[in-house]
């Protein structure tokens, strides 16, 4: 995007040239590829409770501590390795969160066996196509869905941690389930042709 388009970006990336970056090249994107999408996970999950630029600040450090997210490897992780992580201060030193993530993991890779991959799961929830909504304002824009709803009850009857209905639905926005950039935004057009 262009200097003089960027005003017409959604108003939440604005004025973090992080979060504008994140805005400009990932967020909404419609991704099947399960490694981004555990990471996304991982990522989503330790943000309850924080902001979103929190946690991307703390991005590269969570690559390097959780061994560039890695499912079969974080799955093995053991009480060594939560001790560990509780002593980086690069990432939320949170143990719930830290222990969700390994958790996480090993249900993550029970879905891959499952379903042949975790795409396939996760976009059997939209019928493998991205929504495209069409909103004109940040207000318009809703923390959860029926559809975020269904998607944290079955990872929760699953064993996983830390991904309730706002989350996911976060999750839904940033892999691209759904196309949430407002309308006035040039990536509206932009990740809608890549769906």
């Amino acid at each position: 995007m262009t200097s003089a388009n960027t005003d017409s970006r959604c108003p939440w990336c604005l004025g973090n040239e992080l979060y504008v970056a994140y805005h400009d090249e990932e967020w909404g994107l419609p991704c099947r590829d399960d490694a981004k999408l555990f990471e996304f996970l991982v990522l989503e999950s330790a943000q309850a409770g924080l902001s979103w630029i929190t946690i991307l600040r703390k991005r590269e450090n969570y690559r390097k501590a959780f061994h560039g997210f890695d499912a079969a490897r974080i799955a093995r992780y053991g009480a060594k390795d939560v001790a560990r992580l509780m002593g980086d201060a690069g990432i939320v030193r949170n143990r719930a969160k830290i222990e969700a993530a390994i958790s996480n993991a090993r249900n993550f890779l029970a879905l891959q066996e499952e379903f042949g991959s975790f795409a396939a799961y996760q976009w059997g929830f939209v019928e493998g196509k991205p929504q495209i909504n069409r909103w004109r304002s940040l207000a318009e824009i809703p923390a959860t869905t029926p559809i975020s709803d269904a998607m944290a009850k079955d990872l929760k009857r699953r064993g996983f941690k830390f991904l309730g209905s706002t989350i996911c639905y976060s999750h839904m926005q940033a892999m691209g389930l759904v196309n949430d950039h407002l309308v006035s935004c040039p990536r509206h057009q932009a990740v809608q042709r890549t769906g």
